[in-house]
C-alpha cells in the first residue's frame, strides 16, 4: 500500500514527496528525510573507513508484486526528466507526474 512517494535528487533531498492521507502529511516527509539521513551516514562512512560495499545495500525497498505500480512512476519521472522546459534538480511541478502519482494512490488505497 502506497501512502508517500518521494522523488530523492542524486545529492539526496527531495525533489517530490507527496502523501495520503493529508493528516499525517507531517509524519511521512520526517520519515523520508530521516531516512535521507541514513543513507547520507552510509555514504560518509564510506569515505572514512574502507567498509565493505555489501553495507550499503538498504534491502528490498518493495514488494516484487508491486513492480508495475514504480515502473508506472519511473517512466512518468522519465517524462519530467525528458521535458526540455525542466532544470534538473529543480523541485518537480509537473501537473501530469502529480496526476500521475495521486492515481496510483488512490488505486491503491
Amino acid at each position: 500500500m502506497a501512502v508517500c512517494v518521494a522523488v530523492i535528487a542524486k545529492e539526496n533531498y527531495p525533489l517530490y514527496i507527496r502523501s495520503i492521507p493529508t493528516e499525517n502529511e507531517l509524519k511521512f516527509h520526517y520519515m523520508v528525510h530521516t531516512s535521507l539521513d541514513v543513507v547520507d551516514e552510509k555514504i560518509s562512512a564510506m569515505g572514512k573507513a574502507l567498509v565493505d560495499q555489501r553495507e550499503l545495500y538498504l534491502g528490498l525497498l518493495y514488494p516484487t508484486e508491486d513492480y508495475k505500480m514504480f515502473r508506472k512512476l519511473h517512466n512518468s519521472y522519465t517524462d519530467v526528466m525528458c521535458n526540455p522546459f525542466y532544470n534538473p534538480g529543480d523541485r518537480i511541478q509537473s501537473r501530469a507526474f502529480d496526476s500521475m502519482v495521486t492515481s496510483m494512490m488512490i488505486q491503491v488505497c
